[in-house]
């Protein structure tokens, strides 16, 4: 399936990066190719925007929140534009969608669905926006008038990852725009085609220019000045643990504020007495969804004693069952990873888990045609379910960011949420029990951000998401999310002024 001309123009013209106002080739005049990870065509050409670019594009950002035109504006002006966002994103549906599945490989109906909730993202602030009033403080005197105002914190600086790329970009410009910030937006290199059309909406809208900028290049060229600029107020990143240090040790060189979100090894715990077939289900859609590229699948089972062998038989089973396809295949289940080389990187940590003593009941390899029509043109990997494995293992410890799940069992309830918290990380996690106050009692003790009871995945754009230990600093979504992209100010006003009388007029 090819790009509709409109956007097939701009992503094939090679000037992506967006700089007050204006789409320009990177300074450099290098470009670099975008291809589907399912198929190997390539579907856009962008810029490779460099240090220079990112330098340009903070300092139109700086001038445009300086200035006012959009800082400065009202709560409920901005909460408008983001209304008008949504509702030309809801027109833009399919178009959107597409680009997304063709930068990814995920499956078009995945798209979809990511384009419901990048709506539903602005509408929330877009409606949050307007009743952001800040709020008045006792100070226990009737002639003195304290209040605390929430400003923006000023330019914010905006690194998304490629899993869900105009999805993880949403949950930033939303609040900042929300808040009054401007913005440089720095996506994946391998996944920026939405992140384009984005900037295109934005200004069609009439956002002021320089208030919206982005750069399209890698994260060592034209993102890590974004972390350490002094011009630059905020960072957010989304990404993996790694760059996320350094992201936050460049930005500790001038105090700005950091929110990170830097992934997760999330349990999903299970007790004998849970709806068998619905935990199945969602163990696996926990796992394998978008082949496991998901910041919070459901990498770790972690199920009673008494009903794992039974379960893992019937987790094997239906793993081996699911279909790999292309984004367009109606029958695919799910689809291929990334690139070639995170697909080394998943087999490599499968590998690792193989020397240590683990078990692969399925998959553990990259799939070929002999699996499927058609996927030995792009980076598929066979789902895969790994027990005999022990704490501390890599495979147990470490993030695979692909389809493998891990199995660990229990046989009480203490020794399960010790299993569950047994990690440097806490995003997410999940109880499955029919007794209801077990399963509010584990809940309350897990350390994970999120805690999901008989269910796996959903998140609501009004609760807060972020993680607990290594897994980051800061949310996003909710009024906290709002938050994140604000300064709260104490404005103390004395309605009747005195001589105080400390110090003597002698």
């Amino acid at each position: 399936m090819s790009l509709p001309k409109n956007m097939n123009e701009r992503l094939s013209g090679g000037a992506t990066v967006f700089i007050d106002g204006a789409f320009v080739p990177a300074i450099s005049g290098k470009t670099r190719q975008i291809s589907c990870p399912a198929t190997g065509e390539v579907v856009a050409l962008v810029s490779e925007a460099a240090q220079a670019d990112s330098e340009a594009a903070i300092a139109a950002a700086r001038s445009a929140f300086d200035s006012g035109i959009w800082s400065g504006s009202t709560a409920g002006q901005r909460g408008e534009f983001l209304l008008k966002v949504a509702d030309r994103l809801a027109e833009r549906k399919e178009e959107f969608a597409l680009a997304e599945t063709l930068d990814t490989g995920k499956r078009i109906i995945e798209s979809r669905l990511d384009m419901d909730d990048i709506i539903a993202c602005f509408r929330y602030f877009g409606k949050l926006a307007g009743n952001d009033a800040g709020r008045l403080v006792d100070a226990g005197d009737p002639n003195v008038l304290s209040r605390i105002a929430y400003e923006p914190v000023g330019v914010a600086a905006m690194i998304t990852p490629w899993n869900y790329p105009l999805l993880q970009a949403a949950w930033k410009i939303a609040p900042a725009l929300a808040a009054g910030c401007s913005f440089v937006l720095k996506p994946a290199e391998l996944t920026p085609s939405t992140s384009i059309l984005m900037m295109e909406v934005l200004d069609e809208l009439g956002l002021p220019a320089g208030v919206a900028n982005l750069v399209t290049g890698t994260g060592a060229e034209a993102g890590a000045i974004l972390a350490e600029h002094p011009q630059v107020d905020l960072v957010s990143f989304t990404g993996g643990l790694l760059t996320g240090r350094k992201v936050a040790a460049a930005a500790a060189g001038t105090v700005k504020k950091v929110a990170l979100e830097l992934g997760g090894k999330n349990p999903n715990v299970i007790f004998a007495d849970a709806d068998f077939d619905a935990a199945v289900d969602n163990a696996l859609n926990g796992a394998f969804v978008h082949s496991g590229q998901v910041c919070s699948a459901g990498a770790r089972i972690v199920v009673e004693e008494s009903i794992a062998p039974r379960f893992v038989d019937e987790l094997v089973r239906r793993a081996r069952a699911i279909r790999l396809g292309g984004p367009f295949d109606e029958q695919a289940e799910t689809g291929a990873l990334i690139s070639a080389d995170h697909l080394a990187k998943v087999d490599a940590y499968v590998q690792a888990g193989i020397a240590e003593g683990a078990r692969v009941r399925c998959g553990g390899r990259a799939a070929t045609d002999a699996d499927g029509a058609g996927l030995d043109a792009g980076h598929f990997y066979l789902p895969t379910v790994i027990d005999q494995v022990s704490q501390g293992m890599s495979v147990v410890t470490e993030e695979a960011f692909g389809p493998v799940v891990t199995v660990e069992t229990f046989e009480t309830e203490d020794e399960a949420v010790a299993i569950a918290n047994d990690t440097i990380y806490g995003l997410a996690g999940a109880v499955w029990s029919q007794d209801a106050s077990r399963a509010q009692r584990v809940a309350n003790r897990l350390r994970h951000g999120t805690v999901w009871i008989n269910d796996f995945h959903p998140y609501l754009p009004q609760a807060e998401w972020g993680g607990f230990g290594q897994s980051g600093v800061g949310r996003e979504l909710g009024p906290t999310g709002l938050g994140e992209y604000q300064e709260a100010k104490h404005i103390y006003q004395n309605l009747d002024p005195q001589v105080t009388g400390w110090f003597s007029e002698k």
